[in-house]
């Protein structure tokens, strides 16, 4: 006679109540600033320009600092918000974050604007890794966390859209600094709210930060970018290739190092999971293609099309609408088709609009607004499909590591973008410019001009009519030919990244009831054999702005 044993079935995950609820809505306002802070300052480069006078260098340092020093203290952040408590962290980045800001707005130099982003871009990687991270911690039904990320993401997407509006109105009454001043009212909301309805998390038994890591991390990926950013405006030369190879070198021994702790920053073994080291190159070279054209399409609609900080920014209100209905609709396509053939199709979709875009003269309103909805739409499936792969391979006590990964991945992305394709298009406007101004410009407005299409406006409107008309001519066509070659390129990254995705990720599926079935995704620890603590709740794919 044989006894039959019931096996108890697993408790399910509890419900978040409405504390978690009003929780999400503080964390979605902290993501809103993230994002703005960077769309608001692409607005406000023209008048920054003229005020300021940087020359090209300075002012893509002062573009891309921000999200230099963001990705190269992500890790680090995320990982200390582990030790200290992510909660706690939150806060003292938002306090800072606000305090910088003021200084920011009232910058009187390049290099004192270019300081304060720095100090910016160090607040902000608090941001993302500590609100994702908590997300996880507060929502563990896999139902209500799908809807809570949702919202997550959709905040992401309307700063996107805020920001250009509210700093369009601002540049309209005040000058460039005011667009930092954005920032205090809502980091005020968060200081007030956060401890009053933010649980707070921190891993069990954390060890202490490894300095010596956080450094080598930092040293590793500023030294690489710093090259690749050399080599892009000034070609391969002794000191970008002397910078990508410390960076290698340091890398290498920030990754040996890792290896050997107990208690490492970066749990190396998650780059053993498929799915996990191709999200993370699928999210990067996504993150490049999106923040490099942005950047093109934020300074045509202002200095080629003529149009006020205000009306730019109601004109890119389309494309962030585009990103909040394809980050929306995403989650149902998902149940229905593979996410690497999501990610594919979306790709493949922004690599058309990009291919619009390359279409696109000194007059091409309508074509660059139809471009970029069909971008936004086509790409905003594809960073929550791979931020939720990434982290959700982490186990509970390393999601604030795991999300400073993710993001790191996404914030170098974009610096890479905004370095790497606005370092050549400053190449191939400078080139053209060159070629096409006539000895009657004089020699000062014709240096101004080369430097950058800001300076060729402001230089313009101090000449005679008919040489002023001129010289917005040949700029405005140089400016136009680097953005078309920028979108080409982006286009071409597009379709690449679109295989990469198609063939790396094709086994991982989505079930019926929205849970991730992928046996390679689960962590190296679960592989080897060794006991997880607190295992993961089920991770459903969704997209993140």
């Amino acid at each position: 006679m044989s006894t039959v044993t019931d096996t108890p079935l697993p408790e399910a995950p509890p419900k978040a109540g409405r504390r978690e609820w009003i929780g999400l809505a503080v964390l979605a306002l902290a993501c809103l600033l993230y994002v703005m802070d960077l769309t608001v300052l692409h607005l406000a480069v023209p008048s920054l320009s003229e005020d300021l006078q940087p020359s090209s260098a300075q002012l893509l340092w002062i573009i891309d600092i921000y999200g230099f020093m963001v990705a190269g203290f992500l890790i680090t952040m995320g990982t200390l918000g582990d030790r200290i408590g992510r909660r706690k962290l939150l806060l003292i980045g938002a306090a800072a974050f606000g305090a910088v800001s003021v200084l920011a707005a009232f910058s009187t130099t390049p290099e004192m604007l270019i300081a304060s982003r720095a100090l910016l871009g160090i607040a902000g990687a608090t941001i993302a890794p500590s609100t994702l991270s908590l997300i996880f911690a507060m929502f563990q039904d896999p139902g209500q966390r799908t809807r809570a990320i949702a919202v997550w993401i959709s905040a992401f997407s309307a700063g996107s859209a805020i920001g250009p509006v509210l700093g369009g109105l601002l540049l309209e009454q005040f000058w460039w600094g005011s667009v930092f001043l954005l920032a205090l009212p809502v980091m005020a909301a968060l200081l007030i709210l956060g401890p009053i309805v933010l649980p707070e998390y921190k891993a069990p038994d954390a060890g202490r930060l490894d300095l010596i890591s956080a450094a080598l991390s930092l040293v590793a990926i500023l030294s690489i970018i710093f090259g690749l950013k050399q080599t892009a405006q000034d070609g391969i030369g002794p000191l970008s290739s002397a910078a990508v190879l410390l960076g290698l070198i340091v890398g290498g021994i920030f990754v040996r190092r890792q290896l050997r702790l107990a208690d490492p920053m970066i749990d190396l073994r998650l780059f053993r999971i498929p799915a996990f080291s191709a999200s993370l190159v699928v999210n990067v070279l996504t993150i490049f293609v999106a923040v490099g054209y942005f950047l093109f399409v934020a300074q045509y609609l202002q200095l080629v099309l003529g149009l006020s900080p205000l009306q730019a920014g109601l004109w890119s209100l389309p494309s962030a609408v585009g990103f909040i209905v394809g980050s929306n609709v995403a989650p149902r396509i998902v149940r229905l088709v593979r996410p690497a053939y999501l990610m594919g199709a979306g790709l493949a979709l922004s690599a058309v609009g990009l291919g619009v875009l390359t279409q696109v003269g000194a007059d091409g309103l309508a074509a660059v607004v139809l471009a970029s909805v069909v971008i936004s739409l086509g790409l905003a499936p594809v960073f929550g499909l791979t931020t939720e792969l990434i982290v959700g391979s982490a186990p509970p006590e390393r999601a604030g590591a795991a999300s400073g990964m993710s993001e790191t991945g996404a914030e170098l992305g974009g610096a890479l973008g905004i370095s790497i394709l606005g370092s050549i298009g400053v190449a191939i406007y400078r080139g053209d410019i060159a070629k096409g101004l006539s000895n009657d410009i004089p020699a000062a407005a014709a240096s101004a001009a080369r430097d950058t299409l800001g300076g060729a406006v402001g230089a313009a409107a101090e000449l005679p009519n008919e040489l002023g008309t001129v010289l917005l001519d040949v700029a405005r066509q140089a400016f136009v030919q680097g953005m078309v070659v920028a979108a080409a390129i982006s286009a071409f990254v597009a379709v690449g990244v679109a295989l990469v995705a198609l063939i790396a990720l094709r086994d991982v599926r989505m079930d019926p009831d929205g849970e991730t079935a992928d046996p390679s995704s689960s962590p190296a620890s679960e592989r080897e054999g060794r006991p997880r603590p607190d295992p993961r709740p089920t991770v459903t794919p969704v997209p993140e702005c």
